[in-house]
């Protein structure tokens, strides 16, 4: 999971609820101080939710774009229903599309992290107008890292046969033995993610960690798509191959971005160069929309 560094909401932010036709959303809505250049949508990855982007909010405002950070259906603040049926894939694109009308700024910048890509890719498969542009941030094609489809599994497991609380706990374990960086002098983030925990629905994990399983390669879909692409990642990407993401990249014609030094979370660990990669994407989007966004 992302561990924000800072859960102060940058300047120009404010945490409220968006209502779409698929029902109401909670996001962290960023402006800029001056003239607008665009608007961008986030979608946060697996056990993730809208603060994930905290640290990325103050530099694209300050670059001029409306920033706009949302919790999925059933993730952390936002309400969801128990079903399976609704964690489909499909229905969280339809939810994509849905939040990215009720911003009412026309087609938006779309930025899914980790899962949030996976449900990104499809939103924009299903609608393309809507979306002016689509970044795959630590996200991509083929399937999740081994050690990460047995972490999945286990936590898929974990929610049908144990406690919530005995998973977090599990969780937590893991997550000691330095897969994440340590931000135990965050002041509140204990609290925070254990309440993210304990306010995401079950059947949310269970729904998005299906997905995240899927045997599907979705290079096919990626090149269907005539939407502007972007693959950004750090070079010490653990969930999904490097090598993949790189092959994918050139197989389809993606503006392609490595993070030095970055791991999962590049919108954690590095959001200023991550900002300054993205505005470079979007620019040249801006400028040349008809023409292929390869570097």
């Amino acid at each position: 999971m992302s561990k924000p560094r800072s859960l102060v909401l940058p300047p120009r932010t404010r945490a409220r609820r968006l209502d779409t036709a698929r029902g109401p959303f909670a996001v962290l809505d960023a402006e800029p101080d001056g003239e607008r250049r665009g608007t961008v949508l986030l979608l946060p990855g697996y056990t993730g939710s809208k603060e994930d982007f905290l640290a990325l909010l103050g530099p694209l405002t300050d670059a001029g774009y409306r920033a706009v950070a949302v919790d999925g259906r059933g993730q952390h603040d936002s309400p969801g229903p128990r079903g399976r049926a609704a964690y489909r894939r499909r229905a969280l694109a339809l939810d994509a599309v849905a939040q990215a009308a009720a911003l009412g700024d026309g087609p938006v910048h779309l930025v899914g992290h980790s899962f949030g890509g996976l449900v990104a890719r499809a939103a924009v498969a299903v609608a393309p107008d809507a979306f002016r542009s689509l970044t795959l941030l630590s996200s991509g094609v083929g399937r999740v890292s081994r050690p990460q489809r047995v972490r999945v599994r286990a936590l898929r497991a974990g929610l049908a046969l144990l406690s919530k609380e005995h998973v977090w706990r599990t969780m937590c374990w893991l997550d000691s033995r330095g897969e994440e960086p340590d931000t135990s002098d965050v002041p509140g983030l204990a609290d925070f993610l254990l309440r993210r925990w304990n306010r995401t629905r079950i059947a949310q994990l269970r729904g998005a960690g299906r997905l995240l399983l899927d045997r599907r390669d979705g290079t096919e879909e990626l090149l269907a798509l005539r939407t502007p692409l972007h693959f950004a990642y750090g070079t010490d990407e653990m969930v999904w191959s490097t090598a993949d993401l790189a092959a994918a990249a050139a197989r389809t014609g993606a503006h392609h971005t490595v993070l030095a030094g970055a791991g999962h979370s590049p919108n954690v660990s590095h959001p200023e160069e991550l900002t300054a990669r993205l505005l470079g994407f979007w620019e040249r989007v801006v400028a040349s929309p008809e023409v292929s966004t390869a570097p």
